[in-house]
């Protein structure tokens, strides 16, 4: 009997499993390109360069005939290279100076005369053994230069943020489907011209096109797949989109550690969007697009064929389902012409009173420690010893788990109820981190796992959460408004893993206090589960136990048989972005 009705599942939603699949399958390209800076702009070590040709090379104790040779013994950035050219003369390289010996007799590591020091006119040296070359290697963003080198993560991420904005609104006025086109179709072709790109500020003008498409393109298709799965399985759809982003995650490891050149190594990664691109014109418009605009005929193709697939004989009639919605907006303004639906709202109402303030600036601050938990934890991954490529493996592989504890926890213990805890525990972890010894780099890589763990669990449950704790009224404003926030959290964390310069264990500080700060907080939000959802800030403020309010009403109810309806077409458009 299970089985059959596993069966039975399956059977029904044969249609929204494709749908679902085919449109998630491109997510993993939004992770491969979030995170292709780990190995594309990675600076290996590399000294000053110099004029002719070396004779012999020198560090420390250790002498060779060339400094590739060298590069096995580097071990600190303070450490310099002595090379005796052809000619005699004697060099000390540092990573942006050198200096020339004024006397040159013997080739001696340790020298007490006197030097004339000149910049690094001859280029640099860098070390090839890992990385035959990189972005860094490529336009020489070290030294002086090394800033540019810092900024094309922040740039990216800031493409993210346009890209949300732009595309999330072209999708409400163009169509979901059309969208999806043009952005997977604009992964691929940018991702591709970033190989080709002839200098450092084409590079980053092409990899800011091509966050805005990515971007884009993963906020349409939550939507989009949202619009499409049933009530029941909605959460699951929804939190597993993050799954498949967390998979390109671990391709960009893989192919990370198979090609070690970074134009060959951007190829590989974007050609991963090639499928889609090439099957994607077959997805069909949204049902609840297509009802919001009135082109019933278009809806009717789309519920006949969703009907033939999941093998229903009687399929819905999309004029059924307007006389159900006119009768019920008929029936509402025959009651109270002041509704507060009617009333433009804007990002003041999220303040309007101290009980809605303090939830608001709670659930921004979630928003953001969440991105920045978990761009710093994906990030700094390749800094923390060990297997650079296993551990940014597997510091996505945990995500994969994460989200199905997330579900079940949320359903189960409740959102707020499963949301302070881990908050707290990844504050926690990242306090136990600084107090593991440098040299124990599997117990790091494991605690930094525990963390990413911790932090993508919260991460992707506020998404739901912010939707459930505001009305109706102001829900898409409200989850609009965290969105950005994420976003912001997602430019702050690459200069944030940059502290690691300053001290080594600052990123994981800053991430732990606003992680602690936002668990303390979350105690003071309601939870929301099993609680219907809210239409007013009236109820809304109710529900947080605070009768205080604003001075709204509450628009009438639609009839169960209209919203029964409706809910099999789509939701309240929630936007999300990692």
């Amino acid at each position: 009997e299970g089985f059959s009705s596993v069966k039975f599942f399956l059977s029904l939603y044969r249609f929204q499993a494709c749908v679902y699949f085919a449109s998630v399958f491109q997510a993993m390209s939004c992770g491969i390109h979030y995170l292709a800076s780990v190995f594309m702009a990675v600076t290996p070590n590399f000294v000053c360069g110099f004029p002719g040709n070396a004779s012999s090379v020198l560090f420390h104790n250790s002498s060779a005939s060339s400094i590739e040779d060298i590069w096995t013994l580097w071990t600190s950035t303070e450490n310099y290279i002595v090379v005796q050219l052809e000619n005699g003369e004697i060099w000390e390289l540092d990573q942006c100076s050198r200096s020339k010996r004024e006397v040159s007799l013997d080739l001696a590591y340790e020298y007490q005369g006197n030097k004339s020091v000149f910049p690094c006119s001859d280029g640099f040296l860098y070390d090839d053994t890992k990385w035959k070359s990189t972005v860094v290697t490529q336009w020489d963003l070290v030294c002086d230069r090394e800033w540019l080198a810092k900024l094309i993560q922040p740039t990216f991420m800031l493409g993210v943020l346009v890209g949300a904005v732009i595309f999330g609104d072209i999708a409400d006025r163009l169509g979901r489907q059309r969208v999806i086109w043009f952005t997977s179709a604009g992964q691929f072709v940018f991702g591709i011209a970033v190989a080709f790109t002839f200098d450092y500020y084409s590079f980053v003008i092409v990899r800011f096109l091509l966050a805005m498409v990515s971007s884009g393109y993963l906020v349409v298709a939550f939507v989009y797949v949202t619009e499409f799965v049933g009530i029941k399985a909605r959460t699951w759809a929804s939190m597993h989109v993050h799954a498949f982003f967390a998979m390109g995650v671990m391709i960009v490891a893989l192919v990370g550690f198979l090609v070690r050149t970074w134009w060959v190594y951007q190829i590989f990664l974007s050609v991963a969007t090639l499928p889609f691109v090439l099957c994607c014109w077959m997805l069909p418009e949204t049902p609840f697009w297509l009802l919001s605009e009135e082109r019933y005929e278009d809806a009717q193709k789309v519920i006949d064929t969703m009907a033939r697939w999941n093998k229903i004989n009687t399929p819905c009639k999309v004029s059924e389902l307007c006389s159900v919605q006119q009768d019920d907006l008929a029936s509402g303004r025959t009651g109270d012409d002041d509704m507060s639906s009617t009333k433009k709202h804007n990002i003041l109402d999220l303040f309007c009173n101290w009980q809605i303030a303090r939830r608001t600036i709670t659930v921004w601050l979630i928003w953001f420690t969440g991105s920045l938990g978990y761009y710093v934890f994906s990030l700094s991954s390749v800094s923390l010893g060990g297997n650079e490529y296993l551990n940014l493996f597997l510091i996505g592989a945990v995500e994969l788990p994460c989200y199905i504890i997330a579900c079940l926890a949320m359903d189960k213990l409740g959102r707020r109820n499963t949301l302070i805890p881990f908050l707290i525990l990844s504050a926690l972890i990242c306090v136990l981190i600084m107090f593991i010894p440098q040299d124990f780099s599997i117990l790091i890589i494991l605690a930094n796992m525990a963390g990413k763990f911790s932090i993508g669990v919260a991460f992707g449950l506020i998404y739901l959460y912010t939707a459930e704790l505001y009305p109706t009224i102001v829900r898409s404003l409200a989850v609009g408004s965290g969105s950005m926030m994420c976003r912001v959290g997602s430019v702050v964390a690459p200069f944030c893993v940059y502290l690691r310069s300053v001290w080594i264990f600052m990123p994981l500080l800053l991430v732990g206090i606003m992680a602690l700060l936002s668990g303390i907080l979350t105690i003071m939000l309601p939870e929301t589960l099993g609680k219907p959802l809210t239409n007013t800030l009236v109820e809304a403020t109710e529900m947080g136990r605070n009768k205080k309010s604003c001075s709204e009403k509450t628009p009438p109810s639609h009839s169960g048989a209209a919203l029964e309806k409706i809910e099999l077409f789509g939701q309240e458009r929630v936007s999300t972005d990692k």
